[in-house]
């Protein structure tokens, strides 16, 4: 079972038995309200992505991507061609090991400066090519056609709809014994995306068996 836009936001109406002007205005808050209650509360794949770009020499600052939420990692190719990782620090930290931003020299540190830079320590003293690994927001399943769909309503598509049904239920003050049943249905949609982002993606059964949940 998959949900494209338009099926979503008619499963919406059909279970809330609300097809209200005010109400189908409000369907793409609810999905986008889903979407984000998903990427703040689980770590998947879908939400990660890499982009390549170049340090400035002489420049302790390096722009982040425009869709950049959280880094996974950064790191630069050095003069030797080997790739080097950075470590991740708070700004204040980079900024007490190398106080003078003019001093320069093979970069061991980053930190997120603000929205729009990373802060790098030491200050490169070349141009370095670099990779960022990060989580970002994904395009919402509203932003398609009627017809489009994401990797969430494809692969998650009831952990959607309740998520899009507590929130429809919310905005029409509906009764809290349905409420909280579609509340419930979607933490347990969540503990399923949890358990397949962050225990079955990112687990090697050759080296390290298979996924072993508690016993109730």
């Amino acid at each position: 079972m998959s949900f494209t836009y338009s099926e979503l936001k008619q499963a919406i109406q059909d279970y809330a038995e609300n097809d209200e002007t005010s109400f189908v205005t409000n369907l793409d808050i609810f999905i986008k309200n889903t979407e984000e209650r998903i990427l703040k509360n689980v770590q998947l794949s879908l939400f990660r992505k890499n982009a390549s770009g170049t340090m400035t020499n002489a420049n302790q600052y390096l722009a982040c991507p425009s869709d950049f939420l959280a880094p996974l990692s950064l790191s630069f190719v050095d003069a030797s061609s080997n790739k080097v990782f950075l470590e991740l620090k708070d700004p204040d930290f980079i900024q007490t090991v190398n106080p003078n931003s003019a001093t320069t020299g093979s970069p061991k540190y980053y930190g997120v400066y603000d929205v729009d830079n990373f802060i790098i320590g030491p200050t490169p003293d070349s141009s370095y090519t670099v990779q960022l690994n990060y989580f970002y927001r994904p395009a919402s399943l509203t932003a398609g056609a009627g017809s489009g769909t994401t990797w969430l309503s494809e692969n998650a598509p009831m952990t959607m709809l309740y998520g899009c049904l507590v929130e429809a239920y919310t905005y029409m003050k509906g009764e809290p014994d349905i409420l909280q049943n579609y509340q419930q249905q979607f933490v347990q949609g969540l503990q399923a995306l949890k358990q397949f982002g962050e225990a079955k993606e990112v687990t090697d059964q050759y080296r390290t068996g298979m996924v072993i949940r508690a016993k109730q």
